[in-house]
Parts: C-alpha cells; sequence; structure tokens
C-alpha cells in the first residue's frame, strides 16, 4: 500500500513540475525560481505559483479605448519625426536609436515641453499641491501608496475642498501598495464628491490570479496641461520621517505640454480598467501653446510578453553608449539583457557607474540586489552605496544624449510585472542638471570595493545566492 501512496505522491509532484515548465518556458528567470519553491515546497508552492504566477493577459476592450484616445493625443501634439528635430547634438548622430525608440514605444517623441526636475519628498509635494491649488476642470491621480498620515492628511483636505467646490477629482491607488489605506480616508474622499477606484482589489486579483501585478505608477495630471511622475508616493517617509531610512533621496518630474497629454492617455486607460468608466473628450486633452523647446518620450509598460517597452529602452539606450551610463535604482535586479548590455558596456571602456542603497527598506531585496554586485565589479561597474539616507530615484543617464526618469526600478518586476511609467528626456540642460545631482549623490555615498566585497561572510554569500534564484519574484 505504502508503494501506491510513494507513487502517486510522486506523480502529483511531476505534474506540479510538469506545469511549471509549460507555463514558463518562455520566461527562463522565473521558471528557475518557480522551480525552486516548488522542488522545495510542493504543494504549497504550486499552490502559490497557481495565485501569483499567471502571465498577464491583456483586456481587449482597454486596448480599443487606448488606441481611439491615442489618435485623439496624437491630432493634438508636436512630433519629432527625425533625429535632427531632437535639438541634442549628441542625438543627431543617433539615427538608428531614434529609430528604435520610435518603433518601440507607440506614443510619439513630442517637442513642446517644459521639464522641471523635483529632487525630495517636500519638493515634490509642494509642487503638486500647488498645481491642484490651480486646478479649474479635473485633477487625476493615480499612485502606488497612499498612507494615512500627515502628508496623506494634507492632500485629503485639498483634494476634497477641489471636489466641493466643482472641481472633478478622481483618485486611482494600487490594491497591494495601499493595503494599509485607511477605509475612512477613502470614504471621506467620496463623500466630498472625489471619484476613487482601486486598481487591481487584493480579493478580486487573488481569484483572478492577478495578485503579482501591481499598478506601480506614481501619476498626477491637472487640467491636462500638467503632469507629475516619478518616484514619490504619498507618505510621510518621504519627508524622511521613518526612523528607520532617515533622509529619502528621490526623483520626481513635473512637466507642461504635450507630453502630458500621453500620460494622461495612461491615466485615463488605468482609470477605465479599474472602475470600467472610459473618459474622453478635450477638456481632458488639452491643446498646449509654445510651452518650451524641450523634447520627451513617455514610456509606459505593463506586463505581458509584449508590453516591456521601458526595458526595450533601456536596452537600446545602453548599447548606444559612447562613453558613460549613470544608473540610481533602490532596487538592482536586472533582466538578463540588461545585466548583459551593462557588462559588455563597461568591458568596452564604457564608464558604468550604479548608485544602490546603503540603508535598506528589505533586508531580502538588498540582497539580491548584492547578488549581482560581484559580476558587475567583475566586469569594471563602479558600484556606489549610498548612505545620507535610502535612495528611491530611477534615474538612468546616458552620454549626453538621454536621461530617464520615472517609477521603473532596474529589478525585474518593475520591468516585467509591474505597470510603470518612465519619461525620456533629451535636453541638454535638464541632462546636466541630472548629472549634478547624480554627482551630489556620489559624494554621499561609499564605492564598494572589489577585493572587500569578495571577503564578505560565507553566510551572507549563501543568503545572496538563495535571493538571487528568487529575485525575478521580488
Amino acid at each position: 500500500m505504502w508503494t501506491f501512496w510513494l507513487i502517486a505522491v510522486l506523480v502529483v509532484y511531476m505534474i506540479q513540475v510538469a506545469v511549471v515548465l509549460l507555463m514558463e518556458h518562455r520566461r527562463p528567470a522565473q521558471l528557475t525560481a518557480w522551480l525552486l519553491i516548488v522542488l522545495v515546497c510542493p504543494g504549497i508552492g504550486f499552490i502559490a505559483y497557481l495565485i501569483l504566477g499567471k502571465d498577464y493577459v491583456r483586456r481587449r476592450a482597454i486596448e480599443h479605448y487606448k488606441e481611439h484616445m491615442l489618435q485623439y493625443a496624437n491630432q493634438l501634439s508636436n512630433k519629432v519625426v527625425s533625429s535632427e528635430q531632437l535639438g541634442n547634438e549628441q542625438m543627431k548622430k543617433q539615427d538608428k536609436l531614434f529609430q528604435m525608440l520610435t518603433g518601440l514605444v507607440r506614443f510619439p517623441i513630442t517637442s513642446n515641453n517644459k521639464a522641471v526636475i523635483l529632487t525630495n519628498g517636500r519638493e515634490t509635494y509642494e509642487a503638486i499641491l500647488d498645481q491642484i491649488e490651480r486646478a479649474k476642470h479635473h485633477i487625476h491621480m493615480d499612485y502606488y501608496t497612499i498612507r494615512h498620515d500627515e502628508i496623506g492628511m494634507r492632500f485629503l483636505k485639498v483634494l476634497t475642498s477641489k471636489a466641493r467646490s466643482g472641481i472633478e477629482v478622481r483618485v486611482l491607488y494600487d490594491g497591494i501598495g495601499s493595503l494599509q489605506l485607511d477605509k475612512a480616508f477613502v470614504e471621506e474622499l467620496r463623500r466630498s464628491g472625489v471619484q476613487t477606484s482601486c486598481f487591481l482589489p487584493p480579493r478580486l486579483a487573488v481569484f483572478d490570479r492577478k495578485l503579482n501585478y501591481r499598478n506601480h505608477r506614481k501619476i498626477v495630471v491637472v487640467d491636462g496641461k500638467v503632469g507629475f511622475l516619478g518616484g514619490i508616493n504619498i507618505g510621510d517617509e518621504y519627508l524622511g520621517k521613518d526612523p528607520k531610512l532617515g533622509f529619502w533621496r528621490d526623483t520626481h518630474l513635473q512637466l507642461q505640454g504635450d507630453s502630458v497629454s500621453y500620460i494622461q492617455e495612461v491615466f485615463m486607460n488605468d482609470w477605465a480598467f479599474a472602475s470600467k468608466q472610459k473618459l474622453s473628450g478635450s477638456q481632458y486633452l488639452a491643446k498646449q501653446f509654445d510651452l518650451g523647446d524641450e523634447r520627451v518620450l513617455i514610456v509606459p509598460s505593463k506586463p505581458g510578453q509584449h508590453n516591456h517597452q521601458i526595458v526595450e529602452v533601456m536596452f537600446a539606450a545602453i548599447t548606444a553608449a559612447c562613453s558613460r551610463i549613470y544608473i540610481t535604482t533602490p532596487y538592482f535586479i536586472p533582466d538578463p539583457s540588461l545585466l548583459m548590455a551593462l557588462r559588455t558596456a563597461a568591458l568596452g571602456g564604457i564608464d558604468v557607474r550604479l548608485i544602490i542603497p546603503g540603508i535598506a527598506d528589505s533586508k531580502l531585496v538588498l540582497w539580491a540586489t548584492l547578488s549581482y554586485m560581484q559580476e558587475m565589479l567583475d566586469a569594471g561597474v563602479k558600484v556606489y552605496r549610498y548612505e545620507k539616507g535610502f535612495t528611491h530615484a530611477k534615474v538612468m543617464i546616458v552620454d549626453h544624449m538621454l536621461a530617464t526618469v520615472g517609477t521603473a526600478n532596474v529589478d525585474m518586476r518593475s520591468l516585467l510585472s509591474n505597470f510603470e511609467l518612465n519619461a525620456v528626456l533629451f535636453d541638454e540642460g535638464t541632462i546636466a542638471r541630472l548629472e549634478a545631482d547624480f554627482i551630489e549623490d556620489l559624494k554621499q555615498s561609499r564605492e564598494l570595493n572589489r577585493e572587500s566585497f569578495v571577503q564578505r561572510p560565507t553566510r551572507q554569500k549563501l543568503a545572496e545566492a538563495i535571493l538571487h534564484i528568487l529575485s525575478p519574484l521580488l
């Protein structure tokens, strides 16, 4: 009898492994991670895979809506159609990169823009709240995390006041990122007339097998004329009030001009996805005149095999680099293509510099990040750990030809499993500002010494090895 049960258990075990192999064969990194979990924790690991591991499937109705609004946005925009029109001396010589960028992203590069770089929470919140106070028609907010704390209450007060005065206010928040958001906060918004919606509520996400997918975007659009995106959510920790993390270093972006129509486009589709309400009309996509001469490309990405535009744009830019690549990211768990591109660039003599946190908000993710450092150091990448506080900025600078700012970390969760939003900036003055911020951050960082890093404790190396395998799921 025991032989029968042993065979039955082995058959079930093999079926679980076979299912994971069949479903994940197109995603090698996720395949390795899930196989380890299923092999070590049979049964429980397989149930976790069924809940968390489903590849995202596009919803056809939302895709049709997106195409309809995209055509309208395109009619309003001043589009850049050649590298010569980018206004950047280095990009004029990058016809191939220009073709790749415009081919990869469904949004065009627009020319009528003005960008402002914001480098901390206080500066960002004051800029956003100032624009919200000026709103005449609508306020759209799309956040991964909203907290019912001091800064959250400031937003609550302003948003409810604007809604009571007749302004259209819509607030979208992620079901996982805002899991601890007090129901009283949302109810107060609704009582004042603010429309709210939760993106993939946890209970529904479990039954629909989408719990692993998160809307990590941070979007504010006011009157279709001013847009914000970047790394800063709504919470007191972004003001440096977390005693564990201390000073919070981040980068956010304020945009005015034609690029705002595409930020709005992303919000409107997120809103339609979550609330099942479709927004349309010229009042949401406003024509703007002669605001600035900066060129900007808005790059959204989302789960699904053919929706990884941010990682593709990053790869294209890295492989086009001639002199330098500067990256700041709180989590460094790159997919194999980015890892290879960065190693190849460094080995080819490109000055590749990477700033990661010295103080971590997650020990597990830090170990996963450190598991990639030996490979980076061996290739000649200069790695720095930020020590003034916690760095949460998501910035990449390539030569003097472009920079990216946005919500996406250089990790596989952001790049492959989250809904994210980045902006590619081509203005040499804006790139110089981001470079100055990066150099200042280097002064607050400690360079990782290869010889010392090799001597780290065996216990830490073991933890890093395990987390390296699991890192695609973190």
